[in-house]
């Protein structure tokens, strides 16, 4: 026998939820296979879950459309930290620096490494050190570090800033009507599920064929497991078979006549 598949989407939950409010449409409510308590819940219910579902994929959409733009705000500002660290570096390497310069900017006197610079946010940390390193650095009599210039790294440090705090926005956006989602989803399944178990039980004294048409009317699904369907099929063919055998020996004999 087919089982019964409660829906494991959102576009299915509002497919069941849909198909019983729109066999409403065509029913007296007093000949419905559910109660009208059920239908006026589902009724008040439905709406505020299409529009949680609708705000999600939204925030998702907007999410994703700024991302390839926060990307490449991204690669900026760490290609120019890394720069204006390596070129802070040659120069001591040149003589023209100490390397007592590097304390200014919170590296490490005497290490030549670039520090890591994977996380987001480790861009906007260093950005922020070189910056205020290079200004003490001048204000001490030094000489301002080009190619890049601080100003260079500043800028695109701070456009990536301002990308990186809009983009945890639209991250909590997202975060917070997928939950909302989830709660309504959870609704959604006891409906569901008080829904078909309601159907079926007005339609149990049919045969099991007629039920299952009857509950599919309201959007109850049905799944037949592999086995039974290869059995069933078998049956189909099997049955054709034996309905054109008379008609085959009937033709043979037309023939021999």
């Amino acid at each position: 026998m087919p089982y019964r598949r409660l829906p494991n989407t959102d576009t299915a939950r509002v497919r069941a939820l849909k198909a019983a409010l729109s066999i409403s449409m065509r029913v007296n409510r007093f000949d419905l296979a559910f109660s009208y308590s059920l239908y006026q819940r589902i009724e008040s219910f439905l709406p505020h879950y299409e529009l949680a579902i609708r705000n999600h994929r939204q925030a998702l959409s907007q999410q994703s459309r700024k991302s390839k733009e926060y990307n490449e705000k991204l690669r900026k500002a760490r290609l120019y930290v890394s720069h204006f660290i390596q070129v802070l570096n040659f120069c001591i390497i040149r003589g023209e620096m100490k390397e007592d310069v590097r304390e200014f900017y919170g590296l490490k006197k005497h290490s030549k490494a670039t520090p890591s610079l994977l996380k987001d946010s480790k861009v906007i940390e260093w950005g922020e050190k070189l910056v205020k390193g290079e200004q003490e650095r001048i204000r001490m009599g030094g000489n301002p570090i080009y190619s890049p210039s601080i100003a260079l790294v500043r800028v695109n440090c701070e456009n990536f800033n301002q990308a990186y705090n809009y983009q945890k926005t639209l991250q909590n956006n997202t975060h917070r009507f997928s939950e909302k989602v989830g709660e309504y989803r959870e609704d959604a399944d006891k409906l569901i599920l008080e829904l078909w178990n309601q159907v079926e039980k007005k339609f149990k004294s049919l045969p099991d064929e007629d039920k299952r048409e009857k509950c599919s009317e309201y959007g109850i699904v049905y799944i037949w497991r592999k086995s039974e369907r290869e059995k069933l099929e078998q049956s189909k063919k099997a049955e054709q078979a034996s309905l054109s055998l008379p008609f085959a020996n009937g033709s043979e004999n037309m023939q021999q006549d």
